[in-house]
């Protein structure tokens, strides 16, 4: 018997933890502990405990599979990908849209970004980041000049007051919210605010119950009592921030006076007066948010509004502070970083800039070009143009991703990708959105590749191959790479490792400048930026100045906005979605892995006693949620620990689908939907 350890990190969350796979004879079989790296010491949350447990499902996609007259049928890679090749081929460049992928190596997603501008030539390219954290990425560039997490996780440990806000730690983000309890048990207060006293709400010291869509009136008021009582980080204003007055001119409004702002997010004013003492006088604030914060119309004056309260205490730039944006996802960070977005090339520079445009158009050297240097369709808008466009974009090359679960309004996402005259979609399985794809190509799970994925943290780490893919399936880079060969770009696809692909994208992307294979093998990895060599790495950002031009932050005034669609008399409910422990996203690992499957093997709506009572809807029972975009049939949960007014559910399940139900009202600069705010009715089901 062959029994081997291979060290790798997580394929789930954005948290970047690390553990062993247990390879017996060639195949993954278990994981066991990885005690050296720094995120998560050797503990793991019950999805990386059981990450082993898709990898040989056996309905992993193992051929290539055509669709003739409507039925797929196994093809060998020379005629699926001579299908592709001729059929890319006939598009324009402006017809051709790409998803790239969260969930793919950093290589991965560089080649998919090189294979979009390079050889389709087209500016369409995104990926799910779009629908977690585009505002993040767009408000925090705006205000610090860096759109990522600016502390790291061990640091979260070092906080005298953590502030939790739109992200349910304690579940989504397990190993993080172990460092929130080292805080708590070094003596710091733990604030949480939410519409459901969720695991990570049990544990604060403070919990403000508020309404889902109202945290720039809570965080304005928080703001004029701190500037109220003279609170504010006077010092670290005047030296490192512009906008002070504006800022101030807004939050003194009467709008945010603590008796209106308690009116409005249901929160009593005390908790209110409460929170912002605590946050203010702590000395060391940390704020910790993820998509509770981000999926809004006002995604993007969320983001900024969290920033504002940092800067008006001086709560960035040391251990224990800043602005955290806990990613879903294990590689979203990595995926932005390696410009998988319609703006960007790699590390942020602008398809727009004409320096940038050059630097990367005479690296590449395609002797047609590259795309042209104007921005492209974000995957939200590609799927408005789909529907309301008919036959501006005729073709869609997907990697990884699965529209069909993930994005919102359902019914809107089928339509748009049925009306494409050719898709492409790569994975590891068959998925909802696999089924509606021209042809289907199998590639390889992170526990049989080597790479590189960002975490939530900027922290770049290994994935190590285990084992071989099943049957045909190949890895993304080298499906991607024989594509361009068949369409005659094979040396500037000429790559034989995923070293190779990172050494050409480091060069060219001056916050990985300093990173290669060598530095990254040790457990602790590097922080981008790292911009040489000899650089350590950088845990903590904005130490002495931010990433603007003039090195101050921007405090930005920020007016209060509801959601685009508030509860009325017709749907009086309003919805708001999440995850669970047991899943992630669109389920296509965890709901084939049993251990977890058994765990929650279904969705349900959360309602509050007295709605379910007004109702007549016991617990356990299944009822109809609707909202002006669909409905689905759902099992009721009654709990005490949701806000009245407000209902749950959780988007992994297909069978119950959240996102039959969300609006695809779009955020004005971040183009994020509104997945955490709309109305729905729920009716019980009357029986025959």
């Amino acid at each position: 018997m062959d029994l081997k350890y291979v060290q790798t990190t997580c394929p789930y969350c954005g948290t970047g933890c690390s553990f062993n796979l247990v390879v017996k004879d060639g195949k993954v079989v278990g994981t066991a502990p990885y005690h050296r790296s720094p995120v998560n010491e050797g503990k793991v949350c019950p999805k990386g405990t059981y990450a082993h447990e898709f990898i040989n499902s056996p309905d992993r996609l193992t051929k290539p599979l055509i669709k003739k007259d409507g039925k797929f049928v196994e093809a060998s890679w020379e005629e699926a990908i001579k299908l592709i090749a001729d059929k890319f081929k006939s598009y324009k460049p402006d017809e051709c849209a790409v998803l790239s992928s969260a969930r793919v190596s950093n290589e991965e997603n560089y080649a998919m970004m090189k294979f979009a501008r390079g050889v389709l030539k087209t500016r369409h390219i995104d990926h799910c980041a779009r629908l977690c954290h585009a505002s993040t990425v767009a408000g925090l560039a705006n205000i610090f000049g860096s759109g990522a997490m600016t502390n790291s996780i061990p640091d979260i440990a070092e906080s005298k007051c953590v502030f939790v806000i739109g992200s349910n730690t304690f579940e989504n983000h397990p190993l993080i919210g172990r460092q929130i309890m080292k805080a708590k048990s070094n003596g710091a207060k733990v604030v949480y605010v939410d519409p459901r006293k969720t695991p990570t709400g049990k544990q604060a010291d403070l919990f403000l119950q508020f309404y889902s869509g109202t945290d720039v009136c809570l965080l304005n008021g928080m703001m004029q009592e701190i500037i109220k009582n003279g609170w504010e980080n006077k010092e670290f204003i005047e030296k490192r921030c512009n906008g002070f007055d504006e800022l101030k001119k807004e939050v003194m409004k009467d709008d945010y006076s603590l008796e209106n702002v308690s009116s409005v997010t249901g929160v009593p004013v005390d908790d209110i007066k409460t929170a912002a003492e605590w946050f203010s006088k702590s000395g060391a604030s940390t704020i910790l948010y993820s998509m509770g914060i981000t999926q809004h119309t006002t995604g993007v004056d969320n983001v900024k509004s969290v920033g504002n309260i940092q800067m008006l205490t001086g709560n960035l730039g040391r251990p224990g502070t800043g602005v955290n944006a806990l990613r879903g996802q294990n590689n979203v960070q990595g995926a932005c970083d390696m410009g998988a977005l319609p703006v960007v090339f790699t590390g942020y520079q602008k398809v727009i800039d004409e320096a940038a445009h050059k630097k990367f158009a005479d690296a590449w050297k395609f002797p047609d070009g590259i795309a042209e240097g104007k921005n492209g369709y974000e995957v939200t808008v590609m799927m408005d143009v789909l529907t309301d466009k008919p036959g501006e974009l005729k073709c869609m090359y997907i990697m990884g991703e699965n529209p069909m679960i993930s994005d919102p309004d359902l019914t809107h996402v089928e339509h748009a990708l049925k009306s494409l005259e050719f898709l492409v979609v790569q994975d590891i399985f068959m998925n909802e959105t696999g089924v509606l794809a021209d042809v289907v190509l199998p590639s390889c799970c992170y526990a049989e590749k080597d790479g590189t994925q960002t975490s939530t943290e900027r922290r770049v780490q290994m994935w190590r191959k285990a084992q071989d893919p099943p049957g045909e399936a190949k890895l993304d880079w080298v499906i991607i790479s024989e594509i361009a060969k068949a369409m005659g770009y094979g040396e500037q696809f000429a790559w034989k490792s995923a070293e190779e692909i990172f050494t050409e994208m480091a060069a060219l992307t001056p916050s990985y400048a300093g990173m290669d294979y060598v530095r990254l093998n040790r457990p602790e990895a590097l922080h981008w930026p790292c911009p040489t060599k000899e650089h350590p790495g950088t845990p903590i950002l904005h130490i002495e100045k931010f990433g603007m031009p003039d090195g101050k932050g921007l405090m930005t005034a920020i007016p209060f906005k509801y959601q685009q669609e508030r509860p009325d008399a017709e749907y009086p409910i309003l919805l708001t979605t999440g995850r669970c422990i047991w899943h992630w996203h669109t389920g296509t690992m965890t709901r084939r892995s049993e251990s977890l499957e058994r765990e929650e093997p279904t969705g349900w709506i959360e309602m509050h006693p007295e709605d379910a009572k007004a109702l007549g809807v016991k617990n356990n029972e299944m009822v109809k949620a609707i909202s002006r975009r669909g409905e689905i049939t759902i099992k009721a949960r009654i709990t005490d620990t949701i806000k009245k007014g407000v209902m749950f559910i959780p988007f992994h399940f297909v069978e119950c689908a959240a996102n039959m139900l969300t609006i695809n009202a779009l955020d004005p600069i971040a183009k994020i939907p509104e997945s955490k705010a709309c109305a729905i009715k729920v009716e019980k089901i009357q029986e025959a």
